[in-house]
């Protein structure tokens, strides 16, 4: 038997050959005909072995003898629950559709929800702005490119209550991911409930409220760990009294996924994670069975598909082995490990983004065929800009489409006993579990987080990855294969996007940030003139000394705060002033980028010529070319700028990572004071609009006219213009390589300079 594409389809699965895989592992019959079907190529059978970032071996064939014993005697809703944590699963009930969703003001983010709920959702996932993440109110200073942007502006009761306006508390369900600011926001729904007339007993929903993965990857914490461990445990005991129906803590792999992590980084990370949390709530005097059912988890689904099936049986399998082992609960409830599923984002592309509904699809039928609770299906257009209307229907339809006309929600597990997932459950689960056993071993995870290596960990695979994403060995549909024939170039496809106004084929939704922000600042000024003063005054002096004293629990302290109207910002700087501020310590993977490079043996990238050019320059200008990588604004998701610093640091240049949070003010003081030739602002967020253009206006004013703006990230193409108008010189939109983004940073440098000045 002849196959066409003989042994090149491993190209579509970018994995190293597996030398963990013998001839001897197949059924004698099966390796007999597969020589015969390989002889043409001259490769022994052992060369159709994969492995994959993580360490999972991956063979051709499977079969009964590869399954653990104890696998034939699982079943669904029975211990250890890798089967589903309910008997009947969809059967009886089928997962919850839920959009992540929130932008621009109170107002269009409640008809978003209302209108979502009348077309099918059946609940609520609230996507807060970055100014509330971080405990700000919109009038401060610092974040004036913030507001609105990434998720709804929040500064008050009164914005909570015009968020739900219509919306029936005693029966949606509601899920908020918030962190850092996640005492003002849980009160203000909780006081938002009652002035509809919902007790809180009644509330049915999740409130994230998981800070320790903020440390690691997606950063939008406020205060240090010890505190924030503490303010988690206060939400969970307050929950476990007041709130029966809310799930108090969401443990969430999600970020790790979207910062780089593979599925075993993230499965062990998580679950160590939720072990941390228990120890927590214990220390604080609360019972495992008061606490964990109303623990939930998250975690990312991408492209891997069959691995992400294995990912979420092999995480319940843990989860109740681990609390059952640790913990013993007396509630069997506390061993079951219910979980939410987003699709990934890091998986969407800028290039030929109707793509991305494709991708979308698989990575919904993984986690359902997985066995998740809920699930939000990312809108095709992410990597673009925010979700247009016409793309979250898409997103939400692609979910209603599984739910009702494929048959998916007909049986139980229905991959449950297949050879292949049954054996990656359990190598999944047992690689898994020596992480955990390696975080145990080294004091827990929030010793680990603060010794810095599962950051380091995660940050390495990320780089790596990008590496071979560049160099063509993994696949990437549109963007380093299969490229479309009107866009045989990065050069023509630019052209043409930015020529049409949009991202590429759709419309891009903008926010002006502007005016929202005057709305909210308006907003809070008449909220501060109409509440009494001397009760906000005693209830945040009543906060502080809450935080001061053990014991005390800051929830229902906050509570009373946000009844009084309180705003996010004063909460928090009530507890600022307690608990201080955690500054994080900047790190690179240097190294890693460049070696997966050479190991990938690519004659796409011309490596020696790029070093060459770098070194060339070093030489002419007696030192090498300096890069300060900056972001700015509140945006704390880092993977894109912690990959081109790894990158260009590995390719020549000397890099420069600025802090989280920068102002432009910051910025150019940094820039200044390192001399650097270029900086790189990397965008996700829409801040870009506003902090950028005043970034380079005050790199101008300071003289420094030789220091060259590039930007990078998701920055829809009708921005491009007013960008380069105001001094940006190059603009790198996702899918950029990074060794061509070197050559074009060294064209600018290697032209005659162009004074800032001048640009526009």
């Amino acid at each position: 038997m002849n196959y066409p594409y003989r042994l090149t389809h491993r190209t579509f699965i970018p994995r190293l050959f597996s030398r963990h895989c013998s001839d001897t592992s197949f059924p004698p019959a099966w390796r007999a005909l597969a020589e015969r079907e390989l002889s043409r190529s001259h490769q022994p059978v052992h060369a159709l072995c994969r492995e994959t970032e993580g360490g999972l071996h991956i063979k051709p064939v499977y079969t009964a003898r590869d399954v653990p014993s104890a696998v034939a005697g699982e079943l669904p809703g029975v211990f250890p629950y890798t089967r589903g944590p309910h008997a009947t699963m969809y059967t009886l009930r089928p997962w919850t559709v839920r959009q992540y969703a929130g932008f621009s003001t109170v107002e269009e983010s409640n008809r978003f929800y209302r209108s979502a709920l009348a077309a099918g959702q059946t609940g609520l996932s609230v996507a807060f702005d970055l100014a509330t993440h971080r405990g700000y109110d919109s009038d401060h200073p610092r974040v004036a490119g913030d507001v609105g942007l990434a998720g709804v502006a929040i500064d008050s009761v009164e914005d909570m209550k015009q968020l739900f306006a219509g919306i029936p508390l005693d029966t949606a369900s509601v899920s908020m991911t918030m962190n850092g600011a996640v005492l003002p926001v849980l009160a203000m729904f909780i006081v938002a409930a009652a002035e509809q007339g919902v007790r809180p007993e009644q509330l049915n929903g999740t409130i994230q409220n998981d800070i320790l993965k903020e440390y690691m990857v997606r950063n939008t914490y406020i205060y240090p760990p010890r505190p924030s461990l503490r303010i988690v445990s206060d939400i969970m005991g307050y929950g476990a009294q007041r709130l029966p129906r809310f799930n108090t803590i969401s443990v969430s792999g999600y970020h790790m996924q979207e910062a780089g992590a593979d599925a075993t980084l993230e499965l062990g990370f998580t679950l160590a994670d939720g072990i941390e949390y228990l120890r927590c709530a214990q220390q604080a005097g609360l019972e495992v069975d008061q606490v964990a059912p109303r623990m939930s988890f998250f975690f990312g689904i991408g492209m891997p598909f069959y691995i992400e099936i294995a990912k979420l049986r092999a995480a319940r399998q843990l989860w109740a082995q681990l609390v059952q082992e640790q913990f013993a609960p007396r509630n069997p409830r506390s061993l079951l490990l219910r979980t939410h599923c987003q699709t990934s984002g890091y998986s969407l592309t800028e290039q030929e983004p109707l793509n991305n509904v494709v991708r979308t699809t698989v990575e919904a039928m993984a986690a359902i065929l997985g066995g998740t609770q809920s699930l939000h299906t990312n809108a095709l257009d992410e990597a673009i800009a925010l979700p247009s209307e016409f793309a979250a229907r898409v997103a939400r339809n692609t979910q209603l489409i599984l739910q009702n006309e494929t048959g998916m929600t007909w049986v139980a597990d229905p991959l449950g006993g297949s050879y292949f997932i049954e054996s990656l459950t359990a190598q999944l689960a047992q690689r898994a579990r020596a992480l955990i056993d390696e975080v145990e071993r080294g004091g827990g995870m929030a010793e680990a987080i603060a010794q810095g290596w599962p950051k380091s960990r995660i940050e390495q695979v990320a780089a790596r990855r990008q590496a071979r994403i560049d160099a063509g060995e993994e696949v990437i549909v549109g963007v380093n294969k299969f490229v479309a024939e009107n866009a045989s170039s990065r050069e023509t496809a630019a052209t043409d996007r930015n020529a049409s106004g949009s991202g590429g084929d759709v419309d891009v939704r903008a926010i002006d940030a502007e005016a929202v922000r005057r709305q909210q600042c308006a907003r809070l000024e008449q909220l501060r003139a109409a509440r009494d003063a001397t009760a906000v005054r005693r209830a945040l002096e009543q906060l502080r000394t809450a935080a001061r004293t053990s014991g005390t629990n800051l929830l229902a302290a906050s509570i009373e705060a946000a009844r009084l109207r309180c705003t996010v910002g004063e909460i928090s700087d009530a507890l600022r002033e307690v608990f201080g501020e955690h500054v994080p310590s900047g790190s690179v993977a240097r190294g890693v980028y460049r070696a997966q490079l050479e190991r990938s043996h690519t004659d796409a990238i011309p490596l020696e010529h790029i070093l060459q050019r770098v070194e060339a320059f070093a030489q002419r200008e007696g030192r090498r070319p300096r890069l300060l990588v900056a972001k700015v604004g509140q945006d704390g998701h880092d993977r894109g700028a912690k990959a081109i610093a790894a990158g260009f640091a590995d390719l020549g240049f000397d890099v420069d990572v600025g802090p989280l949070f920068q102002t432009p003010e910051e910025v150019v003081r940094q820039a200044i004071a390192a001399d650097v030739h270029v900086v790189g602002v990397s965008s996700q967020a829409a801040g870009h609009r506003t902090l950028v253009p005043e970034l380079v206006r005050l790199l101008r004013q300071s003289g420094a006219h030789g220091v060259h703006v590039v930007c990078g990230g998701v920055i829809p193409r009708p921005d491009y213009d007013a960008l380069y108008r105001a001094g940006v010189c190059l603009i790198f939109g996702p899918g950029t390589r990074i060794p061509d983004a070197v050559c074009k940073v060294m064209d600018v440098l290697e032209a005659r300079p162009q004074p800032l000045a001048q640009a526009s």
